[in-house]
């Protein structure tokens, strides 16, 4: 991975975005979403549903737009349409061949900033979240959400960074999901990946899924959480990049391009 420049404020810039679902989002949008953004970014973040049927022809077509990117380094987590075909493994394959590092419960630092990233999984949010009781199907869909959740406890587990960001596609907290009907809340995300952010006091949080939800939030911990999913940042930001930038606080030295 290519070097990049710490600002002068000390700080890291990271650009998010989800829910591409390429080849929906056509090869000019990509080109324009991604067009030089060395000149804005530090980091970019993808959070998931980045394909649209889960087809590694359309992994294919997203990495040759993520070439207008570089040298940025570039992040992913998987979202539930990379599974829709069963060829998820492949297109980690394609994206890790392409620049794009995927993170499944596991971590990295770049430049003083500690990264970790899940898919995540649904199951609602508190005292309304599903609880692993009943049928064995049932209680297999609580488990994924309980096994995410382990796997960014892990992920966290790892950073000794100060600073520390995730990435995930599921929605951590309720605020974010508002503005979808409340009837798929539930389908959005899960409280229980809450839990890990708050005790190892993240920074940051960028998470997709919820097209129709709100643009941030805060967990109980005070974790700033931001819904990066397209649909919604064209609704937040016409006419500009919709992409989120935030500055994270980073120790690193200054490093040359």
């Amino acid at each position: 991975m290519e070097a990049v420049t710490v600002r002068e404020s000390g700080s890291l810039r990271i650009a998010a975005i989800g829910d591409l679902h390429c080849p929906r989002t056509s090869s000019e949008g990509l080109r324009e979403l991604f067009h030089d953004l060395g000149s804005e970014a530090d980091v970019l973040l993808l959070c998931g549903d980045l394909t649209d049927y889960g087809k590694p022809d359309e992994a294919r077509l997203l990495v040759d737009q993520l070439g207008h990117a570089r040298p940025v380094p570039m992040l992913a987590v998987l979202g539930n349409h990379e599974f829709e075909c069963g060829k998820q493994d492949e297109i980690v394959r394609i994206l890790s061949d392409g620049g794009v590092t995927v993170l499944d419960g596991t971590a990295m630092e770049i430049l003083g900033v500690g990264f970790a990233g899940v898919k995540g999984f649904c199951g609602g949010f508190g005292a309304r979240a599903l609880q692993p009781w009943g049928e064995a199907a049932l209680k297999q869909f609580a488990r994924e959400s309980v096994e995410e959740t382990v796997k960014l406890e892990s992920a966290l587990a790892k950073l000794r960074t100060p600073s520390k960001v995730v990435l995930m596609h599921y929605a951590p907290i309720l605020d974010t999901v508002r503005g979808e009907p409340p009837e798929i809340f539930a389908f959005l995300g899960s409280s229980r990946l809450e839990e890990p952010i708050n005790r190892y006091e993240v920074t940051a949080l960028f998470h997709g899924h919820a097209h129709n939800g709100s643009p941030e939030g805060r967990t109980l911990g005070g974790t700033p959480v931001y819904n990066v999913a397209l649909p919604l940042l064209y609704k937040q930001f016409p006419g500009r990049r919709a992409m989120r930038f935030v500055e994270i606080p980073s120790v690193a030295a200054p490093v040359a391009s």
